[in-house]
This record gives C-alpha cells, sequence and structure tokens, in this order.
C-alpha cells in the first residue's frame, strides 16, 4: 500500500542519516518501524488473546466462568455469609420491595 505523510523536517534529516547507514530506502525504514512499533503495541493483547484455552490441561481443573466465578468469592468470605445468585432472585421474587406480601 502506498501513502502519503507529513514528518518534520528534522525527523527527515535523521531518517535520511539512518538510511544511509543502513544502506536502505527511506520506504524500508518506515516499514520497519511501523513493524516494530505493531510489535510493541500488539504485545498484550496478542498475550492474552486465548489465555483460557489450556484450562483442563497439565493437571489443571476444568471449570466453566460461573463456577470459577463462585470460587473466587468463596475465597472472599467465610462459607455461607454470601447468597449465591439463584437465592437472590429467589428472595428479590417473594420480597419486592414496597409490596405487601
Amino acid at each position: 500500500m502506498r501513502t502519503i505523510v507529513d514528518i518534520p523536517e528534522q525527523d527527515i534529516q535523521g531518517l535520511d542519516a539512518l538510511c544511509g547507514r543502513e544502506q536502505i530506502s527511506r520506504a524500508e525504514a518506515i516499514r520497519r518501524a511501523v513493524a516494530g512499533y505493531l510489535k510493541v503495541h500488539r504485545g498484550d493483547a496478542d498475550a492474552a488473546f486465548g489465555l483460557w484455552r489450556r484450562r483442563g490441561q497439565n493437571g489443571s481443573k476444568y471449570q466453566d466462568g460461573l463456577t470459577y466465578q463462585n470460587d473466587m468469592r468463596d475465597e472472599w468470605s467465610p462459607a455461607g455469609d454470601v447468597p449465591d445468585a439463584a437465592s437472590i432472585v429467589v428472595q428479590q421474587s417473594v420480597h419486592e420491595p414496597g409490596k405487601e406480601s
């Protein structure tokens, strides 16, 4: 793809000096710069993509998302202190605020 980019004169001078030392064209230097920039800035997203794909392997136990979430919440408080989502829904449907039972 071809594109037009405005680059300050002092950066052009530095680019030309670099190209002379490396014996490459401006276009090649810019291609390398863009590739390097993308490699650095895409790193976190690429590292996180598929992070859970190996769950259940290497001796770890497989859990679906809700089970994992509940297990993590169990670590935060003693058992019985935090109601699970199903009991909250039941309580809300039986005891709606502002209505007489």
